[in-house]
């Protein structure tokens, strides 16, 4: 008898080895195909295989945390339940922290299954479990529950890193593109502004953040004419910059071999929708000016309407048509031209100049910038654009929330 029970005992002591060594591989296993980074549905088919032919676990809902909500990313075995009702059931034991029997539980849901096993981190639920025809007893039972716990605690860290190293990716592509536009966008603003004695020129360009949407650019065409240009592309990034670039080179093509500007913003205006597809568009203010005949043609495609200073008056400078890549045609061009006095003066400048916020209320806009150009328009190009900004810092003690390019230009 004596030998009997030994002999049971001693069976029994090598099952549990077994098994024991069977639950080593199979983590081994799980963890071989992570560090070789196996995608994540082979490592929950493997999961599944390790359930169903290790374990005799008939039935298996397996959710994990997405986005404060419970996603069920393997099941098998049973009626499929709806998503809503899984969570809504499994929310019943969301204070629940560790391996409990269900069987008897009240839910009409939970009851069809055999236990409910959670997956924490500290006092956060990343994963739920919920397993049905599940048959093991006794002392088996704690061990087999704890496994499963193990094994799944295993692939929801898993699953985590790889969420963390995507991320880290994703932020590194996005550091590299923001400095591909950086460089991009430092291609195109000019370094030195063109000097000779016809004109004086004082350009600001302050980005908002590393890479902005404005643009300016002053191109001599010939010994009595040049052109200048203040653009604000929508968006930002790699994309916004690329498309400022194509949008310069097009524009210097296009004034090198014609001259009228209506015809220059009609091809510009198909270059960027087809760029584009309509998704972006471009505000600009387009000038050209004759120093032999004073006569300055402009037109305004949706821009902040620049001001004309002359011996103490001022004027925006609206005509012009719709802002361009938005329509396939353009619905209207009018084309401003003007005879300008000697020592008149423009002031070009983009929406980010209008956006400053006051913390006490004041007001700021368009009325009460053309009083401060007709204030200070005697000032130099330099001297007007640092005045501009040191009265918005000095009367709304804030930072401005979009990009700001000024664009001054004197002519004699």
């Amino acid at each position: 008898m004596q030998y009997i029970e030994d002999s049971s005992g001693e069976d029994e002591l090598i099952r549990l080895l077994l098994k024991r060594q069977s639950e080593l591989n199979s983590l081994l296993e799980i963890t071989r195909a992570i560090n070789k980074n196996t995608a994540t549905p082979i490592l929950i088919q493997m999961l599944e295989v390790i359930l169903q032919s290790y374990l005799q676990v008939g039935k298996l809902r397996f959710l994990i945390e997405k986005e404060n909500k419970f996603v069920c990313i393997s099941r098998y075995g049973g009626d499929m339940e709806s998503a809503v009702l899984l969570n809504k059931a499994c929310n019943k034991l969301s204070k629940i922290k560790s391996p409990i029997a269900i069987a008897d539980h009240q839910d009409p849901l939970l009851k069809k299954y055999n236990y409910f096993i959670p997956i924490y981190h500290k006092s956060k639920a990343l994963a739920y479990a919920l397993i049905g025809d599940f048959n093991t007893s006794g002392e088996m039972l704690n061990n087999d529950l704890n496994f499963i716990q193990t094994l799944m605690n295993v692939i929801i860290v898993a699953l985590e890193n790889k969420k963390l190293f995507r991320e880290r990716l994703q932020s590194e592509r996005f550091q590299r593109e923001m400095e591909l536009a950086v460089e991009v966008q430092n291609m195109l603003i000019p370094l030195r502004m063109h000097k000779d004695d016809g004109v004086e020129i004082g350009a600001k360009y302050l980005p908002h953040q590393n890479i902005g949407g404005d643009y300016f650019d002053f191109i001599r065409i010939n010994e009595n004419e040049f052109l200048w240009c203040i653009a604000d592309v929508s968006g930002k990034g790699i994309s916004a910059a690329l498309l400022m670039a194509n949008f310069q080179a097009s524009l210097h093509a296009w004034t090198a071999v014609e001259d009228n500007l209506t015809n220059i913003l009609q091809r510009l205006n198909k270059i960027v929708l087809s760029n584009t597809k309509g998704e972006r568009f471009i505000t600009l203010f387009l000038a050209r000016y004759n120093e032999k005949k004073r006569k300055l043609n402009y037109v305004n495609a949706g821009h902040n309407p620049p001001i004309l200073y002359t011996n103490g008056t001022v004027a925006p400078l609206k005509m012009g048509t719709t802002m361009i890549g938005v329509f396939e045609e353009l619905p209207f061009i009018n084309e401003g031209e003007i005879d300008l006095e000697p020592g008149s003066l423009i002031f070009n400048y983009t929406d980010g100049l209008m956006d400053f916020e006051s913390p006490t209320n004041k007001v700021w806009n368009e009325d009460k910038l053309l009083n401060f150009v007709k204030d200070k328009g005697h000032l130099s190009p330099d001297s007007l654009n640092d005045t501009v900004l040191a009265h918005l810092n000095n009367s709304f003690k804030s930072k401005p929330i979009d990009d700001i390019t000024l664009f001054t230009i004197r002519i004699f």
